[in-house]
């Protein structure tokens, strides 16, 4: 967003800097802190949330932050905002009451934890910037639904890639085309990945191995193209996407879609391996108007009918704060669900599960995640994957078989499962509605 730059420079000039906390200090949040205290005029990031204090001290002392308030309840906190002081504390709920805050960057990678958070900062109107795809695709549309209520953007972010895809989609749909297909562009895919096998990458990169696992696995992308589904109305073309393999160039895949399928389908979101520029993403449209056509052959986007457009890269946490900036200045969501759910991220075996287990996160060793269309979820009863973790099996179910709610018994008392039975009961087709009054 070319114009974001600006309007912060002006809001520094005029010495009234957007105020964002962060929830979340790792890998991810410490670039993030790094990056708008020291690349990002009219933004200061006035608070820092960990569950461990010292983690959040670690973000600051990184980026160059030496005097810290450590702080454990609201009124110390807003004095410390007040007196424009940099806070740290172990109480993420004290961000999200807080006043002097104008956004608030969720970084957490939980679901349950995260749900509680948000509702919180929604109910304090605070802008939520979401570093959280599995969040946002297991319970997103209906936290939309509160925000929208509460006056507030929910937002996932710039740089991350549902961001770029959605920017991109934007600019292809601004320019006269349609797009067709949300894509993104993958190194590796193997659903039997576990934090074992990963380690070593972990380590190498500083990061956390079930997070690695959950991108090996393919549950991040499948998390990743079901918010950027959400947020078009795309579908998917089978349960998993299609997931080609193609070591070539993106633009030479034009020709691998049925255009007849992706205009049926209303467009269709998906992912590639091996394909170059990696690690972007592209967006694949088409135009009605003939005239228009020549003109995009004479600009060497081909004959048609499907035309590439690609982004190179994504850069994540250097982002980020344009999207906080999106939110507070500008009331624009990067993305967004634009009502209920299109596509859910479903429970899927890993290895042979035992009756009695108790399911292990995402990333770990027990399920991965796969893309289906949200009236095959509600029909078949499938057991999302963002709810998956801590919920008891009732019986065995052999590798690769997807979950049900019939075949597990769900922990008592999370806001998630009740966030995602109100997310069902409202965005319930009409004659469903019609039949239960």
């Amino acid at each position: 967003m070319i114009i974001v730059d600006k309007a912060l420079q002006a809001r520094a000039a005029l010495g009234k800097p957007v105020k964002v906390a962060m929830i979340g200090a790792g890998f991810m949040g410490r670039g993030i802190a790094n990056q708008i205290i020291n690349s990002v005029p009219g933004m200061e990031l006035v608070a820092i949330s960990n569950r461990h204090i010292d983690t959040a001290k670690r973000a600051y002392l990184e980026a160059g932050i030496e005097d810290i308030k450590i702080v454990s309840n609201l009124a110390d906190l807003e004095d410390a905002i007040a007196q424009n002081k940099y806070a740290i504390t172990e109480d993420a709920m004290l961000l999200c009451e807080a006043d002097g805050i104008d956004a608030i960057i969720e970084v957490t990678g939980t679901i349950e934890y995260a749900a509680h958070l948000v509702m919180c900062a929604i109910s304090h109107h605070k802008h939520i910037i979401l570093m959280n795809a599995e969040l946002d695709g297991t319970i997103g549309p209906i936290l939309k639904v509160h925000a929208d209520r509460a006056g507030v953007i929910l937002s996932a972010c710039d740089g991350d890639q549902p961001g770029v895809e959605m920017n991109l989609y934007r600019f292809v749909k601004s320019i006269g085309l349609k797009p067709l297909l949300c894509g993104n562009i993958k190194g590796l895919q193997d659903p039997y990945r576990n934090p074992t096998t990963q380690a070593g990458f972990a380590q190498r990169w500083g990061q956390n191995p079930a997070m690695v696992t959950s991108f090996a696995d393919g549950t991040k992308i499948s998390f990743e193209q079901a918010i950027v589904a959400n947020g078009t109305g795309m579908k998917v073309a089978k349960r998993g996407m299609l997931g080609y393999d193609y070591t070539g160039h993106v633009d030479e895949m034009t020709k691998m879609y049925d255009i007849d399928q992706l205009q049926e389908l209303g467009g269709i979101v998906d992912y590639v391996v091996g394909t170059k520029p990696g690690p972007g993403v592209f967006v694949f449209a088409t135009h009605e108007d003939p005239k228009q056509r020549h003109y995009l052959n004479l600009y060497k986007l081909g004959e048609g009918p499907l035309y590439s457009f690609y982004t190179p890269y994504h850069l994540c946490h250097f982002e980020v704060p344009l999207s906080v900036a999106r939110a507070v200045l500008f009331h624009d969501a990067v993305l967004a669900p634009i009502a209920g759910p299109v596509v859910d991220v479903v429970t899927t075996a890993k290895i042979d599960l035992q009756a009695g287990e108790t399911l292990d996160g995402i990333g770990y060793y027990m399920t991965y995640g796969q893309c289906e269309n949200s009236p095959i979820v509600q029909q078949e009863n499938l057991l999302p994957m963002g709810l998956a973790e801590g919920c008891r099996l009732k019986r065995d179910i052999p590798k690769d078989q997807v979950l049900t709610y019939d075949d597990v018994e769900l922990p008592e008392g999370r806001l998630g499962d009740k966030l995602r039975a109100e997310q069902s009961v409202y965005f319930a087709p009409a004659k469903t509605l019609a039949l239960t009054k």
